[in-house]
């Protein structure tokens, strides 16, 4: 196995140091014997890069594949991935390109083993064109940005009856695109009543004037989103939507991947976190034209193409963009510094992330991303109407 295959993306790229270590043999062997009728396993054959967790593709005995995860326990939980199936499943119901999680004897979906929860699938459909890109790093091309836009499109629709609570109910589930703060009418108030709830988080941001960060970087922002607060529509959705999340056939999603940080949300943060996620070329900072502006247009115009947005939904789609990341990258630091001890990463997580890219927003292209954004939502919205 090269080098490349047992790397990992870190959050300043390609890194050799992994969070957790790689899937092995004899370890996939015992877990897939708890799932109905299994192959054994033959071998690992390809290990991700992502980081937070360990995902092998496993060859199966006789012919076959599957895909098998492992997260550390805190991370989740078998209560957490089953709310997270269940989602899952109800697209497919909806006729929605996923991937459902194979289904253990007693009928659930994960397991636990010692300090892991596991949990598997069969591969998906596609190609995995985008496997070494990271996110944060635009498409291909403008016909994939809007065959993404068309796939979130159908995503909602289907999702728009699935009404689970959001993860976790009263417990604080780590690393997810949620709203539990940036929803509150009082961002930070929300924010510290949040972060109190999780030691390692709470421990990692002690020395740090965390809370006057939050109001200098975020808070401005926040009062823009505030009166457009009462007036969202609560409905699950993606949470982490980019290129390398969705197999392809030319330049249309064949499938939809790794709900991992799925909640729920609304239609309009959800679409806001695809634009984050794929529009900007964060990892190409400090340099300036790092907006993807064609694609940011056909991302809207392929999305519209199937679910057209209404005017207040568009209002939200700007106010929540600077905000979208506030929850997954407090949640970062709590992971990088308490979990996996990776304190130069947390620094990243906190400075780079969390209050670099509410400072990019703030000024530069990205004022001129927020301030554009209308203008094109109404634009990709009028072109629908005119074929």
């Amino acid at each position: 196995m090269s080098v490349g295959e047992q790397a990992q993306f870190g959050v300043n790229g390609v890194q050799q140091r992994r969070d957790w270590p790689c899937l092995t043999l004899d370890e996939s062997r015992s877990v897939l014997r708890f799932f109905h009728n299994m192959p054994s396993a033959q071998s690992v054959a390809w290990h991700s890069m992502r980081p937070f967790s360990a995902l092998g593709r496993v060859r199966l005995e006789g012919q076959g594949e599957c895909l098998l995860k492992r997260h550390h326990v805190t991370l989740r939980s078998v209560k957490w991935l089953e709310e997270e199936h269940a989602f899952i499943n109800h697209l497919a119901g909806q006729g929605a390109a996923v991937c459902p999680p194979l289904v253990l004897p007693d009928g659930h979906t994960a397991l636990t083993v010692g300090d892991w929860t596991y949990e598997a699938f069969l591969p998906a459909r596609g190609a995995d064109v985008y496997q070494n890109v990271m996110s944060w790093q635009p498409y291909f091309s403008v016909r994939q940005a809007y065959g993404a836009g068309v796939a979130l499109g159908r995503l909602h629709l289907a999702a728009a009856g699935f009404k689970a609570p959001a993860r976790g109910g009263a417990e604080v589930v780590p690393l997810l695109s949620g709203l539990r703060v940036v929803a509150q009418p009082e961002l930070v108030p929300a924010v510290q009543h949040w972060v109190a709830r999780q030691p390692r988080l709470r421990s990692a941001l002690a020395h740090r004037n965390w809370v006057g960060d939050v109001e200098a970087m975020l808070l401005p922002f926040h009062q823009r989103l505030q009166p457009l607060l009462p007036h969202i529509v609560p409905a699950w959705g993606h949470g982490d939507w980019h290129g390398s999340n969705l197999f392809w056939a030319g330049d249309d999603v064949s499938s939809v991947l790794d709900f991992g940080m799925a909640d729920r949300t609304c239609a309009s943060f959800d679409l806001a976190v695809a634009l984050e996620r794929a529009v900007v070329d964060w990892l190409a900072l400090p340099a300036s034209g790092v907006v993807a502006w064609e694609q940011v247009a056909a991302l809207l115009e392929g999305y519209q193409s199937v679910r057209p947005l209404s005017a207040g939904e568009c209002a939200q789609v700007v106010a929540f963009l600077p905000l979208v990341h506030v929850e997954f990258a407090l949640s970062e630091v709590g992971y990088f510094a308490g979990l996996v001890h990776d304190q130069a990463s947390a620094e990243v997580a906190y400075t780079d992330y969390l209050l670099g890219h509410g400072r990019w927003f703030a000024c530069g292209e990205g004022k001129e991303l927020l301030a554009r954004l209308p203008a094109l939502l109404r634009q990709t919205a009028s072109q629908q109407g005119a074929e």
